[in-house]
């Protein structure tokens, strides 16, 4: 039955992308964060979904009487610099059978992040692509946590079989990034009942980050809920959210749990802590050895185990080069979002931009603080983030140009205009 469902909304779907290119980018979002096919158990889960949405959205682009053009910005400059050095990586790879698998993974990820910004070109379609991406991930908190409540406290949340969150690091890693982004929808949605189920979700969904057993999704999520109450309107609200987590800790999480935690300050004495660290010495090693690192997946290869960083993943797969791009791309992106909450702070119709930039910022520390323990460098919603930033400044610099009766100059090097006047107020 799940088979014929999710095929169904992939095949009767096709005939609306072909007409509208920008809906092929909501389904393969969903397809990708979601991974619908991986909950049913027949033909559906070896067919290439995804692909043929992608196919088919390519198509349609083709066919499309819109100007569909790539916003070319400092970050999307630097984030195609960033796949070619990839791509020499990968030529050059220490351990080809494990590189080239995944550059075909990671190339389509980049590829894809280039389709959204070339067709969500306004708020509304912007507004979907954030609902999706927060509701097809946030399924795997609301369920997650339901299940720690009900009593699965002594077991792991996981994250979909064969996919980028699967276990339960990846996926508390994707959950912590998540939190941010239904927070932004609770706050711009205007039904009551959504806005209270949004809480809901967000708070099953911190249940559910402490419920995947995850010492660094727990340091990340410390890191990113503090920011979160600097940067966040409302904060009442956000303590509503909290007063259950505290008490799933305190009455609901067993004994393991707290003893698992405790190791956090007891590293050296932990064999999985002695790891990350014999991981992120062979990944300098690397570095060290390779101009151009070792190729993906070589701190694998070279010593056993896998990176468990962003940061030292990037650095032993694509060496110093490839993590200065890396730790450019999250500096640039944070840089603009920034600009945009400052320029869209004085307009009231623009407090949806400074809204969303303020929750990718949140989204960004928790995905750099836990990334620093989990490897989820080239998970697809780190991308999607820069590309929401990219798209969010460029309408940002629309609304400012129109409220001054000026011709909309195209975006460059992520410069935005100054700021001048009120804006006046926008419909939902």
């Amino acid at each position: 039955m799940r088979d014929l469902f999710v095929a169904a909304v992939v095949f009767g779907s096709i005939p609306f992308i072909l007409r509208r290119p920008w809906l092929g980018v909501l389904m393969w979002s969903w397809l990708g964060y979601m991974n619908p096919h991986r909950l049913a158990w027949g033909f559906i889960t070896s067919m290439p979904v995804a692909l043929i949405i992608a196919l088919t959205t390519f198509a349609a682009i083709l066919f499309s009487r819109e100007e569909n053009r790539i916003p070319w910005t400092r970050e999307t400059v630097l984030l195609l610099m960033f796949t070619g050095w990839m791509f020499v990586s990968t030529l050059l790879a220490q351990y080809p059978d494990f590189a080239w698998p995944q550059w075909d993974k990671v190339w389509r990820i980049i590829l894809m992040t280039y389709i959204t910004m070339m067709l969500i070109t306004d708020r509304q379609r912007l507004h979907w692509l954030v609902v999706v991406i927060a509701l097809s991930i946030g399924f795997y908190g609301f369920k997650g946590g339901v299940f720690i409540l009900m009593g699965g406290a002594g077991n792991n949340v996981m994250g979909p079989s064969g996919s980028f969150i699967a276990d339960r690091n990846s996926v508390g890693l994707a959950l912590i990034m998540t939190v941010p982004l239904l927070w932004y929808l609770r706050l711009h949605t205007q039904s009551g009942w959504a806005r209270r189920a949004l809480l809901a979700g967000g708070a099953l969904t911190l249940v559910a980050i402490i419920g995947t057993n995850s010492r660094g999704a727990l340091l990340g999520l410390v890191v990113m809920g503090l920011f979160f109450l600097m940067k966040a309107r409302n904060r009442f609200g956000i303590i509503l959210a909290l007063i259950p987590v505290g008490l799933v800790v305190l009455y609901v999480m067993p004994p393991e749990w707290f003893e698992r935690m405790h190791t956090i300050q007891t590293y050296e004495e932990d064999a999985s802590a002695l790891g990350r660290l014999y991981a992120w010495g062979n990944a300098i090693t690397l570095a060290n050895m390779f101009f151009v690192g070792g190729g993906f997946r070589a701190v694998t290869g070279f010593g056993g185990t896998d990176s468990h960083s962003n940061w030292f993943g990037v650095l032993g797969e694509l060496g110093w080069v490839g993590l200065g791009m890396f730790a450019l791309l999250h500096i640039f992106t944070w840089l603009s979002a920034g600009q945009i909450v400052r320029l869209s702070k004085p307009h009231e119709s623009l407090t949806w931009a400074r809204d969303l930039a303020a929750m990718v910022q949140v989204s960004l520390i928790g995905y750099m603080s836990a990334g620093s323990f989990l490897g989820l460098q080239y998970f697809d919603l780190f991308y999607h983030l820069i590309a929401i930033i990219v798209i969010t400044k460029m309408l940002v610099q629309k609304e400012l140009d129109a409220q001054r009766g000026a011709k909309p100059v195209p975006v460059t090097r992520g410069a935005l205009p100054p700021d001048r006047g009120k804006g006046r107020m926008m419909p939902g």
